[in-house]
């Protein structure tokens, strides 16, 4: 629902209006109170990959922290210059003991406590396969949208991730188990899907995964996933598949359904 707030005026016109506005946000679920374990874990695992939080804005999530770590003081104004150095906007702050939550209003956060929170991660950054400098597309891949799908015409193994930030990906060789392939928008696999295929990554519940030989390990859009653990159907598993997001009664769940030739 939009609501519409104007300036009183005498004139036609109006020097502003205010609105509702729908704003997609990265949570950080701290795991600790120690900045100094932080910043090493940050540097360790961004340093190969400094763009992928590219001015995101971030609500900072201290629902994870163990309960020792509860009642410890944090220096907010430490935290948001080691997130702002990795590229993250933080602006919010939920979960806290009424200190913690002082202490961030203190330094500029607001309460963000009624925020909903994903059920799965948004994945970190691994090593990162890149994509050919002019890659070949086969006819059968689909149209790109404006900032162009990332192709890729390798095998990925075990341990590799491949991220297509603000955009669709596209794999002509097999994803093995072990290996990731994560899209903010759709994911298109023309081979053998054994790996773990998320979708959506920051949200996005449009998104779509397709496989032509559907035995992943992990399936994810917008945060939903689905392990190995719970089977695919036999007229599913090894076929070419789709998977969307579809709501119901109990809230979003995803949908495998066979692509027809």
């Amino acid at each position: 629902m939009e609501f519409i707030l104007s300036a009183a005026s005498s004139n036609a016109s109006s020097s502003y209006d205010i609105k509702s506005a729908d704003l997609a946000l990265v949570a950080l679920l701290l795991k600790t109170a120690d900045l100094n374990t932080l910043a090493q874990d940050l540097k360790s695992q961004l340093s190969e990959t400094p763009d992928f939080f590219d001015q995101e804005p971030v609500v900072i999530d201290l629902a994870g922290l163990p309960e020792e770590d509860k009642n410890q003081t944090i220096d907010f104004q430490r935290l948001l210059s080691l997130l702002r150095s990795h590229g993250m906007l933080p602006i919010a702050l939920r979960a806290g003991t009424p200190a913690h939550m002082q202490a961030g209003k203190a330094a500029g956060l607001i309460d963000a406590s009624f925020a909903r929170i994903l059920k799965s991660p948004v994945p970190a950054p691994a090593p990162i396969v890149k994509a050919p400098a002019k890659p070949s597309t086969p006819p059968s891949a689909p149209e790109t949208a404006s900032l162009g799908a990332l192709v890729l015409d390798k095998p990925l193994r075990s341990g590799q991730q491949v991220y297509a930030k603000g955009r669709d990906l596209v794999v002509l060789a097999m994803v093995n188990p072990g290996a990731e392939v994560i899209a903010d928008g759709n994911i298109h696999v023309y081979a053998a899907l054994r790996g773990k295929a998320i979708a959506g990554a920051r949200g996005n519940a449009h998104a779509m995964i397709f496989a032509q030989v559907m035995e992943p390990e992990l399936i994810s859009i917008a945060g939903v996933y689905r392990t190995s653990e719970n089977a695919l159907p036999a007229n599913i598993w090894g076929q070419a598949a789709q998977v969307s997001l579809k709501p119901g009664p109990e809230g979003e769940k995803l949908v495998v359904q066979p692509l027809k030739p």
